[in-house]
């Protein structure tokens, strides 16, 4: 069963300056320019602890630099235990749409259990820069993003009645996303979520590597002796749950680049691909991929640099008998048939290679796959579809994972309006 708590958060005070200044996407999306100017527009920006830099130790760094911002005030953390209601209002497909869910401990469960449940791979980089910050600043400076099916819609009529007030704090980002947060501390609310959630499975939308650190992490501490009960910090993670009939929900495509592969020939690339695929020029990639999307086609474009591909599978049934393990659901995804067939048997590039980012890199933006290519870094870009939030919970709870960076949840919840101290106040 799913078990959440709410707890107290650390949150900046008055002292650190205009919330705006302080806060910042998620880490994994944000180079080292726009850090830089992040900690140009104020210097308590939370990108000093999620992204550290300074120092011989940035992560050592990071742990001191957070026990000053206690010290001196610039974060504080709440006197009572709450659960924090975070909405986001934006624009995707010009359709102004809203998503609004809760912020809470949830406690971490090994995925076998089945309670909580992964949709994606992860890469193993990632991991180690995770565990390394969490180590030195014991604490989540970002949430978990996940799901949770509500078929009755009990839980969301509860936080959206709780959130009819004024926010206790509203921004807008430099994208235009709208970010509102709704402190609740009233205990019968809370413990009436509390039971709801209980009997509920969670999905990791986004945030795998931040879930599978924190598990590593209460092990870690187990294993240095220390009692880890059910009370304990450790024994639980941040993560912010949306219910998954939730209307604002916007999923985008990850686009694959592939670069530096050793004697790729784009000939004989297509000549291969010519043995799954209908292949045909294409003038418009977003467009085909549309149209291929409403018609339930396995689809993606290829940009070979000056031209594009439109690759369209002939026959699903091929995947069957490559992937004769894996669940239908996932057998059809694009991803699956982009990865199996393409890059796994005509590049050669196999699982390892991918998730050590080796000969594939990933992009959202389809300007700077195209300018990889035509720049000469790239050999070839695959321009994808994104995946459905259907599938995601179906390869979920068929206890499969899609291969690392299937999905791209937007807008990306933002850092620094609530964290999570894993130590004691």
């Amino acid at each position: 069963m799913a078990v959440i708590k709410s707890f107290k958060a650390m949150r900046f005070t008055g002292k650190a300056g205009d919330l705006k200044s302080l806060v910042c996407p998620p880490y994994d999306i944000i180079n080292e320019a726009e850090r830089e100017e992040y900690l140009k527009t104020n210097e308590y920006n939370i990108i000093r602890l999620e992204l550290p830099r300074d120092g011989d130790d940035p992560y050592a760094e990071a742990g001191m630099t957070l026990k000053k911002w206690l010290r001196e005030e610039i974060l504080a953390i709440d006197e009572t235990p709450a659960l924090y209601i975070y909405e986001e209002e934006f624009l995707a497909a010009g359709i102004r749409r809203k998503v609004k869910g809760f912020t809470c401990r949830v406690r971490l469960e090994e995925f076998s259990a089945g309670v909580v449940l992964p949709h994606e791979e992860t890469l193993s980089k990632a991991k180690t820069d995770r565990f390394n910050l969490m180590c030195a600043a014991k604490s989540n400076f970002s949430a978990v993003q996940s799901l949770y099916f509500d078929e009755q819609n009990t839980v969301f009529p509860i936080i959206d009645a709780l959130s009819q007030r004024a926010p206790d704090n509203e921004i807008t980002d430099g994208a235009g996303v709208v970010h509102r947060l709704w402190v609740v501390t009233e205990q019968d609310k809370i413990s009436e979520i509390v039971k709801l959630m209980v009997d509920k499975k969670i999905y990791i939308a986004d945030g795998h590597h931040r879930y599978e650190t924190a598990l590593h992490y209460r092990k870690h501490l187990a294993g240095q002796g220390k009692s880890i009960d059910e009370n304990h910090p450790a024994n639980h993670v941040m993560m912010h749950l949306v219910n998954m009939e939730n209307d604002g929900l916007v999923v985008f495509p990850t686009h694959r680049v592939v670069r530096r592969l050793p004697g790729f020939n784009m000939e004989n690339v297509l000549k291969g691909c010519k043995r799954y695929f209908e292949v045909s020029d294409c003038a418009d990639a977003e467009q085909a991929l549309s149209g291929c999307e409403k018609e339930n086609k396995k689809a993606f474009v290829m940009y070979t640099g000056g031209e594009s591909k439109l690759l369209v599978l002939k026959d699903v049934e091929v995947m069957k008998e490559l992937l004769p393990g894996k669940s239908q659901v996932y057998r059809n995804l694009d991803v699956s048939v982009l990865h199996t067939l393409v890059l796994e048997r005509l590049l050669g590039i196999d699982k390892e290679n991918m998730a050590n980012q080796k000969n594939l890199v990933y992009t959202r933006s389809v300007p700077e796959a195209y300018a990889a290519v035509d720049n000469g870094e790239a050999n070839c870009a695959f321009l994808m579809n994104p995946t459905k939030v259907s599938e995601i919970a179906e390869v979920s709870g068929a206890n499969e994972k899609m291969p690392q960076k299937s999905t791209y949840f937007y807008p990306k919840l933002i850092t620094g309006l609530a964290m999570n101290p894993l130590f004691d106040k």
